[in-house]
């Protein structure tokens, strides 16, 4: 099956286990500049928190693909007040860690 020459360049939705693995990988790397211990289950929690929600809001994350900056500033405002409080982390700190580990 052929695709469009305009298709073929068009992101594509991303699997549950690419989101998945994708969510897993952020997290650890905003936990590294956090510089705060985490215990694994609230890391497993806050990745499934983080999943559910990229796949609730996937429309808008493909067509943000290209624009890390808003993306980290969808992720503040929708998912990082929710892991803050599950971590027991001040949100500032939290969303800071993230965008500076995103690129955002």
């Amino acid at each position: 099956m052929r695709q469009n020459k305009n298709e073929k360049h068009k992101t594509q939705f991303p699997s549950v286990r690419g989101i998945r693995r994708a969510c897993s990988r952020e997290l650890y790397r905003t936990i590294k500049r956090l510089k705060v211990f985490i215990p694994a289950d609230k890391v497993e929690q806050a990745e499934k928190i983080y999943a559910r929600k990229v796949a609730e809001n996937i429309a808008f994350i493909v067509e943000n693909s290209d624009n890390h900056k808003v993306q980290a500033d969808w992720w503040e405002e929708q998912v990082a007040p929710e892991i803050a409080e599950l971590w027991n982390v001040p949100a500032e700190a939290l969303a800071g860690a993230f965008r500076h580990s995103y690129g955002g």
